[in-house]
């Protein structure tokens, strides 16, 4: 399996350890950057990992930045990246076999063994295949395809104005939880 990596200045020590223990269970690694202990925005690596996914240059990604959640962000914008921010490895489970996600993004400063566990369980864990779970990530992709088709909607047509919500408006409405949590 080939895996992408990329991190900004407050991710490089983390995603180190990670290219070197990545290497040592035999994955080929590629890394796309910074390798630098200077500031750097994190916009520019997030998007070159995200190409380099969706046109199959790797496999699956790893983003890292000082929080995780700007570089999943960035790495979010390149169509038919499903990226996400993990802090568990439970989440990384349910990140792989619900949403295929193909790129897990890390925060910089979480402890590394917890990092490694993390990644083990994102790299173990496959799709489920479950109708539902792919029926809403082609929803996310026909949507993604529809945005990059034509110029925004704005830029065509002028955009409806929007009524503001009150209080009031929800006053009456019932509040329920049904379904299980596997089911929502």
């Amino acid at each position: 399996m080939k895996i992408g990596i990329a991190s900004d200045h407050r991710g490089l020590f983390l995603k180190t350890k990670l290219i070197k223990y990545l290497i040592k269970k035999k994955y080929e690694v590629i890394d796309y950057g910074t390798n630098s202990k200077e500031s750097v925005d994190y916009p520019q690596f997030g998007f070159r990992l995200g190409e380099a996914v969706v046109t199959k240059e790797v496999d699956f990604g790893i983003a890292v930045c000082g929080s995780g959640i700007g570089i999943s962000i960035a790495c979010n914008k390149v169509e038919g990246v499903r990226c996400a921010k993990v802090d568990q490895p439970k989440e990384a489970i349910a990140t792989r076999k619900d949403n295929d996600a193909n790129i897990l993004a890390l925060n910089g400063s979480m402890p590394v063994f917890k990092a490694l566990d993390i990644v083990d369980a994102f790299f173990k864990t496959n799709f489920s295949n479950e109708p539902r779970h792919q029926r809403r990530i082609n929803q996310i992709h026909a949507y993604e395809k529809e945005k990059n088709k034509v110029e925004t909607k704005e830029e065509i047509e002028p955009k409806e104005e929007q009524q503001p919500v009150s209080y009031e408006d929800f006053i009456e409405v019932e509040v329920t939880r049904e379904g299980t949590e596997d089911e929502r």
